[in-house]
């Protein structure tokens, strides 16, 4: 597959009053055509941040790319003018927010927001724009979009409101869509149904995904690949299968056991204990060695490279090095990992 977009050795910093808070701290992934990835991790991990400046979005001057590079299309848009970004947002890269109201103005009719991206950035006549608002708006399954297209947003559920959202994302056909926890504000049953009209866009237009979630449940049901991020850092990537099903790390062991299951009987779930560090002043070594019960002395000196565990699967740290003890994910990680085996057979049968 060829690769869409890639990421080299971000770094991104906000100046405050107390300090430099060092956001992201040398990130490197990629996306590669028609495929979704999922970025993963606690709040304040820096998966927002990462998105954010992938759309030369961070607010300034306070917040900035300090290193790094982003490339789409072999261009370096970090280094991009704001109005050469202005070409591409929307109508290459385009986004989906957490709460679709904070998206959209309650001032303007539903129909009118979802053309202006297609007469700025396609052209459109506003005849030509109004079918083609129609057309999405029957694309991401919304009743009636005709009569729809006259209302407000205030006269749309939340669910309705966040297809609205998509629709206007995907108005000029972008290449890769960036979905920042989009089902968080709705409930069980409208998430689901986002999260399938999302995958059947994908297949009908074959645009590329990067979702941002805390919800591991949400990674499996949508995702190909997997990065999982922890003070600003990724700490492990690959498949949806290997994270899952083969975890290599004490971070991602801790996010899968506090996943909960339907076939879990315990009356409290699994936390990761303490809270992620303070990033004006990262600590020495590897940042998650102060909550990890499996942490070795050299976690409180250096930080662990990326270990190879196959072409597709890496995870920084160094209880994969090859004189490091060996240590089994918790017993409650891989119940979990042995329930969500017996959930696809379940499906599958």
């Amino acid at each position: 597959m060829d690769r869409l977009l890639e990421v080299n050795d971000l770094h991104v910093s906000f100046n405050t009053y107390s300090g430099e808070v060092q956001a992201v701290r040398g990130v490197n992934l990629h996306l590669n055509e028609g495929e979704t990835l999922a970025i993963v991790g606690e709040s304040g991990s820096g998966k927002s941040v990462t998105t954010k400046a992938l759309m030369g979005l961070l607010p300034k001057p306070h917040g900035f790319i300090k290193h790094g590079s982003i490339k789409f299309d072999n261009n370096d848009i970090s280094k991009m003018k704001d109005k050469d970004l202005q070409k591409i947002r929307g109508k290459d890269i385009a986004m989906i927010f957490q709460d679709p109201m904070t998206s959209l103005n309650p001032t303007l009719k539903v129909g009118t927001q979802i053309m202006e991206g297609l007469l700025k950035h396609q052209k459109l006549s506003k005849a030509e724009a109004h079918k083609k608002a129609i057309e999405l708006m029957d694309l991401v399954q919304i009743p009636n979009p005709e009569a729809r297209m006259k209302q407000y947003p205030h006269q749309f559920s939340g669910g309705m409101r966040q297809r609205v959202v998509i629709a206007m994302a995907l108005a000029c056909n972008p290449r890769v869509l960036i979905a920042d926890e989009p089902t968080t504000a709705l409930d069980v049953t409208i998430q689901a149904q986002i999260l399938d009209l999302m995958k059947d866009i994908q297949e009908k237009v074959n645009t590329s995904i990067i979702f941002i979630t805390h919800d591991l449940g949400v990674v499996a049901n949508i995702a190909d690949r997997v990065a999982v991020m922890y003070a600003g850092k990724i700490v492990e990537t690959g498949t949806v299968d290997e994270v899952f099903y083969n975890p290599k790390h004490p971070y991602t062991w801790g996010l899968l056991g506090s996943m909960p299951t339907l076939e879990s009987d315990e009356e409290e779930l699994f936390a990761i204990p303490g809270t992620p560090p303070d990033l004006i002043a990262p600590p020495k070594g590897d940042a998650f060695a102060a909550r990890n019960r499996f942490a070795l002395e050299i976690d409180f000196v250096e930080e662990p490279p990326m270990f190879k565990v196959s072409d597709t699967h890496y995870a920084a740290t160094w209880l994969l090095h090859e004189d490091a003890p060996k240590v089994e994910p918790p017993a409650s990680v891989k119940k979990r990992i042995d329930s969500m085996d017996h959930s696809e057979e379940a499906t599958r049968s």
